[in-house]
């Protein structure tokens, strides 16, 4: 095994600092005039055809702050523009809210997504550490509209989708925009001081752990609207980019992350408290690792299983393994265990042979079961958000979010 896989190594660290100066350098022409991203192509050009949306501008602006609060660049202009085009083009004025994107020829798209309105918190967090223009005004609204409209405070939940005027709310309820609000939460209690947000997420996460340990530790996404678990949601169209059929083993992994980050900032001296929380974690990352990791005579992490573990759809998609990357060394860091850096180890050497793209920058968003690059779930490369984080958290402490670690300096 190359040093430059080993956590803890200088090449290690030396490695991800070449990602993450390839991430930022890809990145930067995603703005559109108005501020809101454009979809970026395989070489980083932007597909001016294709709507802008809300998730990936608010996931731009969260990047280019972080970029930002490590002094490189020219990463303030583009955090700005970002805030800008949250703020303009993409925010609804005269109902509220954010857009799900905006259309080539200045339409919206319609809808108001919990998912999108996740991220425009993260972003906004983000951009007010970095000292962003127009950020504290981005954040006030985006927690304001959250509270409103999609936090339900009896569940402990989040619904997922209204229409554009916020007069119908759809059934379906999901955990991918619940996981993404536990993010959001807690980047909100390390920035403003508000522990409500923290509250919150444990809130959240005592639902899912609930689930997941009532069905082997894999974690049902989809739900009814009174939150009975639908497991035969999509199994005609398993491959949806944000509802598949099945477990989604990436997002098993990717909760094990943030409930560890949550245990820990809950609990700062209470290990006794913490202990189970870090336990479900453990058992979420490993059943996940064991179901979709080289699961069908290739290395990579296939995008999602059926109940009982089996591939049903074998492609590798980049953020499950960036995910996997920041779990492995999140839980070697808080465990000790060898287990986990070997894993890590893996991983890295998997990014490095197979899903880094070494000419162009970034990394292939969508790989095939013989990890030959594929688009037919995730054309292009739409953002940095996931890749960028891995080269970031591996090194950060677990109990923070990861730009005030960045702005704590406590990146090592």
């Amino acid at each position: 095994m190359k040093e430059k896989y080993i956590i803890d190594t200088p090449e290690n660290k030396a490695f991800l600092g070449e990602l993450r100066e390839n991430l930022l350098a890809f990145g930067r022409r995603f703005p559109s005039e108005g501020g809101s991203s454009y979809y970026l192509g395989d070489d980083g050009t932007p597909w001016t055809d294709r709507p802008r949306e809300t998730w990936i501008t608010s996931r731009m602006a969260h990047v280019y702050s972080i970029g930002t609060l490590m002094g490189r660049e020219g990463c303030g202009a583009l955090a700005d523009a970002a805030v800008r085009g949250l703020l303009g083009e993409l925010w609804d004025k005269e109902n509220g809210g954010w857009y799900a994107g905006v259309t080539a020829d200045g339409g919206i798209l319609p809808s108001k997504q919990c998912y999108a309105h996740a991220f425009v918190i993260l972003a906004a967090s983000s951009a007010l550490l970095a000292g962003r223009p127009g950020a504290e005004k981005l954040l006030k609204e985006a927690l304001a509209l959250y509270d409103l409209r999609f936090w339900n405070e009896e569940e402990g939940l989040a619904c997922d989708t209204w229409n554009t005027e916020f007069t119908e709310l759809s059934s379906y309820r999901g955990l991918n925009a619940n996981m993404h609000s536990v993010e959001a939460f807690l980047a909100a209690a390390d920035v403003t001081g508000d522990e409500k947000y923290r509250v919150r997420a444990g809130r959240i996460i005592d639902h899912v752990i609930g689930w997941a340990s009532q069905n082997e530790w894999r974690i049902p996404e989809h739900f009814t609207s009174d939150w009975a678990a639908d497991l035969e949601c999509n199994k005609d169209n398993p491959a949806d980019p944000f509802k598949p059929y099945g477990a989604t083993p990436g997002h098993g992994i990717e909760w094990a992350r943030l409930i560890t980050q949550w245990a820990l900032s809950t609990w700062t001296d209470g290990e006794a408290e913490a202990a189970p929380y870090l336990e479900a974690a453990e058992q979420l990352y490993q059943r996940a690792v064991a179901d979709a990791w080289d699961a069908d005579g290739a290395p990579g992490i296939v995008y999602t299983t059926d109940w009982t573990g089996a591939p049903v759809v074998h492609d590798r998609m980049h953020w499950t393994l960036a995910e996997a990357i920041n779990t492995s060394a999140v839980l070697y860091r808080v465990t000790k265990k060898e287990r986990y850096a070997e894993d890590y180890a893996k991983f890295m050497e998997y990014l490095d042979e197979k899903v880094a793209d070494h000419v162009h920058g970034s990394w292939f968003h969508q790989l095939d079961r013989q990890n030959r690059l594929i688009g037919t779930v995730w054309p292009g490369k739409s953002d940095l958000y996931h890749a960028f984080q891995a080269t970031l958290i591996p090194y950060a402490p677990a109990d923070i979010s990861i730009a005030k670690a960045v702005a704590e300096r406590k990146v090592g």
